[in-house]
């Protein structure tokens, strides 16, 4: 997963006021990629997953695929993956602690 610094190279009046967006332009680029990158196989599978059951998945040996789109439902499917990506993150790490937990209470 690859994070692109210059995603964000748009000054309307929404990004402007967006806080979030703007938290994110003042990071450094290797702070971002480092981020992106920490996603684990497992949260990237279902993220892919995921973004296939949106847009349709078919097999390309069989057919040519085209998609096309605007600007907003291309906007729209980046959040979806990101909001879902921040989930799946935040699940795998109460599953983690789920475990730990467990494990330190089978100790007594």
């Amino acid at each position: 997963m690859v994070f692109d610094p210059n995603l964000f190279n748009t000054e309307s009046e929404q990004v402007q006021r967006n806080t979030l967006l703007q938290y994110l332009k003042q990071q450094h680029p290797e702070v971002l990629e480092q981020v992106a990158q920490s996603a684990t196989p497992e949260i990237k599978q279902i993220i892919t997953h995921n973004v296939q059951g949106l847009i349709g998945m078919l097999p390309s040996e069989d057919f040519n695929v085209q998609i096309v789109t605007d600007r907003d439902n291309m906007a729209n499917l980046l959040a979806s993956a990101m909001m879902t990506g921040y989930f799946l993150r935040r699940m795998e790490q109460r599953m983690e602690l789920d475990s730990t937990l467990d494990d330190t209470s089978s100790l007594r």
